[in-house]
């Protein structure tokens, strides 16, 4: 017989990462599902009306934003599991120092695990497959030894993205080049299940085929790209605006999985 998971109170903290953008659902909250709701799905499926479900996270949060504006809501909704994913959007911006932004995270993953639930924290993703982030690998990579050491003092669970080989490929993501798509959400919503030990049906997801395109192609796309998407996110940086701005949490409260989270105003379910 399968030993049942021992959550009952899951929630989730971050950024767009764990808000699930990429992976639009419009019958979920926010219109985004992602791998954290992937993660509850399954978790309740199991524990039914004894689970209950929160996710504060808000898409473009900085590292400092995460920290102060949800680890004490997070906290105060008494959770025996918490999943936080944060510096991602420092260590893309140019000039961020990785060791700074993981003593930030380690002052927060210590007052996360005060009152004892189980932590799940993330490696980022190798990028060395991405044109547009490759540049920053090496970035990627002392942040996450860093995270490792911080994992290892706070006794957490570390989800392995740098070696998740299957979301080391293009069609894993979204067309802005930065979110991951449903495939990819997936596909980490299995990583988590496997660090927590819980058994699950979830199948490797398996992208099409790409069609064969010239350089030609590859160069327009690559323009319409930073005409979408790049460009927008400059401007973002330079204004001193975010993406999150104006947004709520799409689950601010811990509830069970099959009633209905708060509706968002519908100019917050937008990216």
């Amino acid at each position: 017989m399968t030993e049942r998971h021992p959550w009952r109170r899951y929630v989730a903290i971050g950024d767009s990462f764990t808000e699930g953008i990429g992976d639009p659902e419009p019958a979920s909250p926010g219109g985004y599902r992602g791998w954290a709701d992937r993660v509850a799905e399954v978790l309740s499926a199991e524990a039914g009306d004894d689970f209950a479900y929160a996710n504060l996270a808000i898409r473009g949060r900085l590292m400092q934003g995460i920290l102060d504006e949800q680890v004490e809501p997070a906290l105060a909704l008494q959770p025996d599991l918490i999943t936080i994913s944060a510096g991602g959007n420092d260590i893309i911006r140019p000039g961020t120092d990785p060791d700074d932004i993981a003593r930030r995270m380690d002052a927060g993953i210590e007052r996360l695990r005060r009152d004892n639930a189980t932590v799940v924290i993330f490696t980022g993703t190798d990028v060395a497959f991405s044109p547009v982030f490759r540049g920053i690998r090496g970035k990627v990579a002392i942040y996450n030894e860093n995270l490792r050491t911080i994992a290892a003092r706070h006794d957490c669970i570390v989800a392995d993205q740098w070696g998740l080989s299957s979301i080391q490929d293009s069609r894993m993501w979204s067309p802005d080049r930065l979110h991951l798509n449903a495939l990819g959400h997936h596909e980490v919503a299995r990583l988590v299940l496997q660090a927590l030990n819980v058994e699950n049906d979830l199948q490797p997801g398996v992208p099409e085929p790409l069609p064969a395109a010239t350089w030609r192609q590859a160069r327009t796309e690559d323009l319409v790209w930073a005409r979408t998407h790049f460009v927008p996110w400059v401007i973002r940086r330079v204004t001193h605006r975010s993406s999150g701005d104006g947004i709520s949490p799409k689950r601010p409260d811990a509830v069970p999985m099959n009633l209905p989270a708060p509706k968002l105003d519908e100019s917050e379910q937008v990216d």
